[in-house]
């Protein structure tokens, strides 16, 4: 699952022995007006046909793997990225939570990529516009609002006993400093999904468990 407004193409650097791997890629729709976080996971859950399938997600959609992971029962979840608790959120989401002050950011400027990406990955892409303009794909208003919306707001429902969180040490968007109990990718950034993948192809493998 990738992270706010990305599409799957954030995994085309991953490559899994396809003799032990079956790999599905999970995208966004658009929520529906008013709909809950848990609901909308719901409704994703419905999207799997395997049983017991080990779920990857990346940033806020590690956020949605875990609360799929409530309602449906899974080998493994994977978070990349990400945050297991709202403890982990860094302070200037925990401000926003009780000011509402995300509800005045600019979403309306959806389709500036260089904003797009600076909410989704944390990042000054003008270097990499073009490649960034193919990774973010969702452009609208109320998804976006909706995303940003239920990332400060999230509460995780406990801990989930088969989780693995995968986290960069150079994460802007969610400090390491404020992570527990993840295995630390050195020089890792928030979109190491995509600039690290090769240390992923290696190290899925091993981190996944066997049947």
């Amino acid at each position: 699952m990738p992270g706010m407004a990305a599409n799957p193409s954030i995994f085309d650097g991953l490559s899994l022995d396809e003799n032990r791997f079956k790999v599905i890629r999970l995208e966004w729709f658009q929520p529906s007006k008013g709909i809950s976080f848990e609901d909308y996971a719901k409704q994703m859950c419905q999207k799997i046909t395997h049983k017991n399938p080990v779920l990857l997600g990346v940033s806020f959609g590690g956020l949605l793997v875990q609360e799929m992971a409530w309602h449906m029962p899974t080998k493994q979840v994977v978070i990349v990225s990400s945050v297991k608790s709202e403890k982990e959120l860094p302070k200037r989401m925990l401000f926003a939570k009780y000011t509402k002050v995300h509800k005045l950011l600019p979403t309306g400027l959806v389709n500036n990529v260089e904003l797009l990406a600076k909410y989704a990955f944390g990042e000054t892409v003008t270097k990499r516009l073009a490649l960034y303009e193919m990774y973010l794909s969702i452009r609208d208003k109320y998804y976006i609002d909706w995303s940003i919306d239920n990332i400060v707001n999230w509460k995780s429902k406990g801990e989930l006993p088969n989780l693995i969180h995968i986290h960069g040490e150079h994460d802007s968007v969610f400090p390491i400093s404020n992570i527990s109990d993840c295995i630390p990718v050195k020089k890792g950034t928030h979109t190491m999904i995509i600039h690290r993948v090769k240390w992923f192809n290696e190290q899925l493998p091993t981190l996944i468990k066997e049947d």
